[in-house]
This record gives C-alpha cells, structure tokens and sequence, in this order.
C-alpha cells in the first residue's frame, strides 16, 4: 500500500482527497502548511508528496527546493498555474508531475500510480549510446560527451524513452501515453515544454538541433548529430 503525504492548507479539500485516497487504497498522511509538511517528508519519508502550492507560511514552490536538497521522493505539484514559465520553472525545481486544479480524485490517483511506477519499476541493465550520448537507464544517469547532465525524473524517463527509439519519429501521443502514462492524451504543450527544456541541457534549440529533431505534424526523433540528414529540424 503506498504511503502519501498531502500538504495542503484548505481543510475542505484536504479532508476530500484524504477520503478519495484512502478509499483508491492510499495509506494518508496530512499536513496544512509548508514547514510541518516537509518535516513530515524528512522524518517520515512517504512514498509520494501530492504538494499545494499555495500554502500559508512558505510558498509550494520554495517547499520543493527544500525538499529535493535533502530527498529523492517523488513529488506530484497540484497547482492552479498553468502558464507555461510556471510549469517550466517547477519541473525544473524537481517536481516530478503537477495536476492543474481543480481536478478529480481518479486523476490525481492514476497520476500518483503512473508517477510510482515509473519510479519503481523495472530497469535496464545496458546503457543507451546515441551519438555522444550515454543513457544509463539502470543507474537512471545521462552524459554527453562525458559530461553527467543534470536532469529531472519526467526529462530522464522522456530521453530515455527516445534512445529507446533512437533514429525513429516518436509521436506527442505515443509520449503522452508512455511518459506521462496518459493513454487518453493531453496536452501537447506538456511535451513540448519538456522537449524544450531537455533541449537546453543538450546544449541546443529547435532552430538548430543536434540530437533532438522535431518532424512536422508528426513527432520528434532523437537521432546522432552525424544521422539526422532528412529531418524537418
């Protein structure tokens, strides 16, 4: 049974998802503010922190980064900015999902399951080489050109998923549904806002891409910068 922690401060709401989790057959914990949240994390150390954002005594956004200083748990944002710069800058601080309110409790349970499983479930033993890139899918590490590139959970799981498919054209469907475990679909922009940032720590753009090629009204195919002639960039 997975243990949760919810932080949030609406009483209302707080007691709504604790009985919709208990009854999807979470175990439950609470806290109603940013700071006896993340003691509850440290000490406790659940298996998934669903985290409000707007919190009375420290902004959401400040409790991750304090957060993911001292802890790997996976953390689910539930939030009501859905700006593209404001979902940018919390996956950046580490979150590994967010769910924009209001939402409905068998979201946010099929969110929280694919996030644990994505976390917990088996792995590769062989790294994936494309290019100067090396995907180390047990170790879930990534280098390019030797040097160890600094990503989130979601931007792992997206590459590795690509490298996978290393040279093929990967539709934002196929993604949607086995990245963001999605199968129903969603957002474009939710792949696209990753590919972007991913982009970044690859050391390129869109405009001029090495590893990362998006080919129109199809997808995006992750090929070696000296296999990519034919690609709509």
């Amino acid at each position: 049974m997975p243990h949760l922690l919810v932080i949030e401060d609406d009483p209302q709401l707080r007691g709504a998802l604790v009985r919709a989790l208990r009854d999807k057959g979470h175990a439950v914990a609470t806290a109603p503010t940013g700071m006896s949240g993340l003691d509850a994390a440290v000490t406790d150390r659940p298996d998934l922190v669903v985290l409000d954002l707007g919190l009375p005594d420290v902004d959401g956004a400040q409790v991750l980064r304090m957060l993911r200083a001292v802890s790997e748990i996976p953390v689910i944002v539930a939030t009501a900015r859905d700006e593209e710069p404001d979902m940018v800058a919390l996956l950046d601080a580490g979150a590994d999902d967010y769910i924009v309110k209001p939402f409905g409790a068998a979201q946010l349970d099929a969110r929280i399951k694919a996030v644990l499983r994505r976390l917990g479930g088996p792995q590769e033993a062989e790294p994936l080489r494309v290019g100067g890139l090396r995907v180390d899918l047990a170790g879930r590490k990534v280098a390019l050109d030797g040097r160890t590139l600094d990503l989130t959970p979601r931007e792992f799981d997206l590459l590795a998923h690509l490298a996978r498919r290393a040279g093929q054209v990967v539709s934002r469907r196929e993604l949607l549904a086995e990245v963001w475990q999605q199968p129903l679909g969603g957002a474009d922009k939710t792949v696209d806002v990753h590919l972007s940032w991913l982009r970044r720590k690859l050391g390129e753009t869109a405009q001029r891409p090495r590893y990362l090629h998006t080919v129109r009204t199809v997808g995006v195919k992750l090929a070696p910068p000296e296999s990519t002639e034919g690609s709509d960039g």
